[in-house]
C-alpha cells in the first residue's frame, strides 16, 4: 500500500508542474482548487485502502470489533473492574504493538510498561481515545488507523510511515 501511495503523490505532483504543450518546458499554473481537489483524491484513496486493509485483517482473525466515530476499532478479550478510565488518570499498560501485517514493533516485555495521564495527549490519539472505552483491569485489543497513530512519518524509529497499529492491551489496574 505504501508503495502505491507514493506512486500517487509522485502522480499529483506531477500533475502540478505538467507542461501545457504550448510553452516548452514552462510548468503549467495550477489554481488551489485544483491542487486541493488533487490531495483529497489521494486522500480519499489513502484512506480507503487502509480501511481495506483493515477489514481483510478483522475478519482473517474472526474479531468482534467496536468502531469508533474516528476509526479507532476495539474489543475488549477480557473484562476488568467495574472501575472505568476517565480523563486525567493515569494507566499503565502491558502491551504488544503490530503492524498490521503482523510485525512485532514494541512490547512491555521488551521495552517496559507504557504509564500516561489519558487525555494529555502523551500517547497515540488513538491509543488515549481507546482508554475511556475501557476499565482498570481490561484485556482488549485496538486497531488504529495511521491518522489516529504516528501519521504520515511514522516514529522515526520502528514505526513505518502510514503505519495502522494493533495493540494488545492489558490495563494494569494499580490503583
Amino acid at each position: 500500500m505504501k508503495s502505491v501511495f507514493k506512486y500517487l503523490i509522485m502522480l499529483v505532483l506531477l500533475s502540478f508542474f505538467a507542461c501545457d504543450g504550448k510553452t516548452g518546458n514552462q510548468p503549467k499554473p495550477v489554481s488551489k482548487d485544483e491542487m486541493k481537489s488533487s490531495m483529497e483524491k489521494a486522500n480519499r484513496y489513502l484512506l480507503n485502502e487502509e480501511e481495506e486493509d483493515i477489514k481483510n485483517y478483522v475478519s482473517r482473525h474472526g474479531l468482534d470489533m467496536t468502531q469508533t466515530g474516528t476509526g479507532l476499532r476495539y474489543q475488549i478479550v477480557k473484562q476488568g473492574s467495574e472501575q472505568r478510565i476517565e480523563k486525567g488518570e493515569m494507566v499503565t499498560l502491558e502491551y504488544e504493538l503490530h503492524s498490521i501485517v503482523g510485525d512485532l514493533i514494541y512490547s512491555s516485555e521488551n521495552d517496559g510498561v507504557k504509564s500516561f495521564v489519558v487525555g494529555e495527549g502523551r500517547v497515540e490519539p488513538g491509543l488515549d481515545e481507546a482508554m475511556t472505552y475501557l476499565h482498570r483491569g481490561d484485556v482488549a485489543k485496538l486497531i488504529i488507523p495511521f491518522h489516529l497513530a504516528y501519521g504520515l512519518h511514522g516514529d522515526d524509529d520502528r514505526i513505518p510511515e502510514y503505519a495502522t497499529l494493533v495493540y494488545t492491551i492489558k490495563i494494569i489496574d494499580n490503583q
